[in-house]
């Protein structure tokens, strides 16, 4: 393998991270229709997340516009966001299912609030899988990396 220096390394870099965007992408969507994750409108989040990963990587491609970075950037930030949610969602619908749990059906409410919650956030009690929508932080995270030092045609690095 030849030695890949300066403006050719950050480009295979970059490539790389929206490459591994889209794995990331197709991945989630796979675990997502495999799971049924459609049948409330909160379970159809991840989706729309996954459709603006979609439309960040389909950006990066046609980067030679103006303002496409920002717009990159601004997508990629929702979806951060998204994902903050969606663990927010599995961890309380774990805590939740607490009571409902039968090794601590008798026990939950008198458990601290602080072992409530962690048995909801490590999936002790409760279905939900808490780091499931990280991935999808993940994802943006990728993307956003996949732009450091970019600011689009005519600006130069930044």
């Amino acid at each position: 393998m030849r030695t890949v220096r300066g403006d050719d390394a950050q480009r295979l870099v970059r490539l790389g991270l929206v490459a591994l965007t889209v794995v990331d992408i197709v991945g989630t969507a796979f675990e997502l229709a495999t799971e049924r994750h459609w049948r409330t409108a909160v379970q159809l989040v991840p989706w729309g997340a996954l459709v603006l990963l979609a439309l960040t990587v389909a950006l990066y491609g046609s980067r030679r516009r103006r303002g496409v970075i920002a717009w990159i950037r601004g997508l990629a930030g929702v979806v951060l966001l998204l994902s903050l949610f969606g663990i927010y969602e599995h961890v309380s619908a774990n805590y939740a299912a607490g009571p409902l749990d039968q090794r601590y059906a008798t026990t939950w409410d008198a458990l601290p609030w602080t072992t409530r919650w962690w048995y909801a956030l490590t999936k002790t009690v409760g279905p939900s899988p808490p780091l499931a929508p990280a991935t999808l932080a993940q994802a943006a995270i990728l993307m956003l990396l996949a732009t450091v030092g970019e600011r689009g045609p005519g600006h130069g690095p930044e």
